[in-house]
């Protein structure tokens, strides 16, 4: 990954290198390098040569019927909805099964099941080998399966059906996926700054929070900060100079909660959770008015982009709504769950990873005259196997939904299954990212993993982004039209935060969505 540029198709998404650097938006940010100074208690670095062992091919698998059954209907569903939430979690939800069914594939209830959903039914991918036919849209269909065996109500999104959930086949898929494209080609300029300035203004939150009570809650100030770098780098405007203030947040918050409240544990009781959160759907009314502040501020903020949807054949409305969604659910949602997960392995890794980190990032960013640049970031390959690990053992998009299109036969590592058309496939991504025949220690944090030529083979084996690390987003696929965004701006936590600081210390809790993260300690470079 030599390039400096998204790869996006046809549009070349060329972010500027530093010879761009003398305008006031440029691409890049001049720092002050700072020494290193190791500052807590050394921990286990996770640090381990990355596997070069492939897995064992075998000529021919034995053909096996899908293993188990859906139960009774409304008792099975039920049942298993249970078991995922309540009685077992998700991981031993899917273990046990794989240990009962002796195959990583088999067939199950999928949340949340009676009354949301009345065909819960699924057929589980839960290895690296099978689990990459959900990205294959000439075997699979992927219409209206973006949360899983239900959709929440169009109601949420002014009416209309998004990008997430049309299929590659339908004709809108292709206009609204080039405008994501155009989105984020336009504004291209304005991410690495932006991004500086958001940050540095969390950083700044988090130091005076450690300082006044002796510890600092990450979640909310990364929250307010990512909203706010979205809305400056991709539309030009700060949120705090609106109506919208500093809301945004909360009320994404509440619009998300609407949609994926069935798949969600907050923490209430649970035969009330249950029958609130997990039978019924929350009425979409209850949002509307927080919707509506949440569209008038994308509608106003977004001009030119929504003239390229008028010239692409989308009405202003309609594009709006995705430009929306896109952005609040997709971008802040990503970044909600994904840094503080980040953060947490990266913790506690430790002293010893803190110090590589920030000598490998010091000393590119020394040599490129102090200037943050996507060319400088390139020639990090500590910190860009941190991201990419961070990505494989904890992707911040766990499911993926795919309708067999017709017959087939799908292979596990051990065994061949028959498929028959219109059967819904499901796979929980974490286990597929974290298979033993892929990957050396797959259960452990290894932050030099995907260094190296055999490292980087390895990417093909990432699948956060509905896609394989190596492969890039169309229009003829569903894979994310921000993938490198997202890579991109996990690069630069690194990098603000490894200029910025020596080392840190956790403290890591349990949320709805991702870790809750408290900073006990953040200890700064010296000068």
């Amino acid at each position: 990954m030599a390039s400096t540029s998204l790869a996006l198709p046809s549009l070349k998404l060329q972010f500027p290198s530093h010879k761009s650097s003398s305008r006031k938006n440029s691409s890049s940010h001049r720092v002050s390098i700072r020494p290193i100074q190791a500052s807590v208690s050394e921990r286990p670095p996770y640090i381990s040569s990355p596997s070069t062992s492939p897995p064992v091919k075998q000529a021919k698998l034995p053909t096996r019927k899908v293993p188990g059954d859906y139960g009774l209907p409304l008792v099975g569903p039920w049942k298993d909805r249970l078991d995922y939430f309540y009685n077992q979690g998700k991981n031993e939800f899917f273990k046990s099964r794989i240990q009962k069914h002796q195959s990583t594939v088999f067939r199950t209830n999928m949340p949340p099941g009676p009354f949301i959903s009345f065909n819960p039914n699924v057929v589980v991918l839960l290895d690296g080998k099978s689990f990459p036919i959900l990205f294959d849209v000439s075997k699979v269909e992927k219409k209206d399966l973006f949360t899983g065996t239900f959709m929440p109500s169009t109601d949420l999104t002014g009416g209309y059906r998004v990008l997430s959930y049309l299929d590659p086949s339908e004709p809108n898929h292709a206009k609204l996926k080039k405008l994501m494209f155009y989105l984020l080609s336009s504004r291209r300029n304005e991410v690495i700054p932006e991004f500086h300035n958001s940050y540095s203004e969390l950083f700044e939150t988090l130091e005076n929070e450690l300082s006044t009570k002796g510890k600092a809650g990450l979640n909310a100030a990364n929250d307010q900060a990512a909203f706010n770098f979205l809305a400056r780098s991709l539309y030009g405007i700060n949120p705090q100079d609106t109506k919208l203030g500093t809301d945004g947040p909360k009320l994404i918050g509440k619009w998300v909660l609407f949609q994926l409240h069935p798949l969600l544990i907050l923490g209430l009781p649970k035969v009330l959770e249950d029958l609130v959160m997990h039978t019924f759907r929350l009425p979409p009314a209850l949002v509307k008015k927080d919707y509506q502040r949440l569209y008038n501020f994308f509608y106003e903020n977004s001009t030119s982009v929504l003239d390229e949807a008028e010239k692409i054949g989308i009405s202003r409305e309609e594009a709006c709504h995705n430009l929306l969604f896109a952005t609040c659910f997709n971008s802040f949602g990503g970044i909600k769950i994904f840094f503080p997960n980040m953060l947490k392995w990266i913790g506690r890794a430790g002293a010893k990873l803190h110090s590589q980190l920030a000598q490998e990032i010091r000393s590119v960013i020394s040599s490129n005259s102090g200037k943050v640049t996507m060319a400088a970031m390139e020639k990090m390959p500590l910190m860009k196997s941190v991201v990419y690990e961070s990505l494989r053992i904890e992707p911040p998009v766990a499911s993926q939904y795919g309708r067999a299109k017709h017959d087939m036969v799908i292979e596990s590592h051990d065994a061949s299954f028959e498929i028959k058309e219109g059967e819904l496939l499901y796979g929980f991504q974490p286990f597929a990212t974290k298979d033993p025949k892929i990957f050396d220690r797959s259960e452990e944090f290894v932050a030099d993993r995907f260094i190296g030529e055999e490292g980087e083979k390895l990417l093909k084996h990432v699948l956060w982004s509905n896609g394989s690390e190596t492969e890039n987003p169309s229009i003829n696929n569903k894979q994310c039209a921000g993938k490198d965004f997202v890579v991109l701006v996990s690069r630069l936590l690194l990098v603000e935060l490894f200029l910025r600081y020596d080392s840190f210390e956790i403290e890591v809790g349990a949320s709805p969505l991702g870790a809750a993260i408290t900073l006990t300690s953040l200890r700064r470079a010296s000068f």
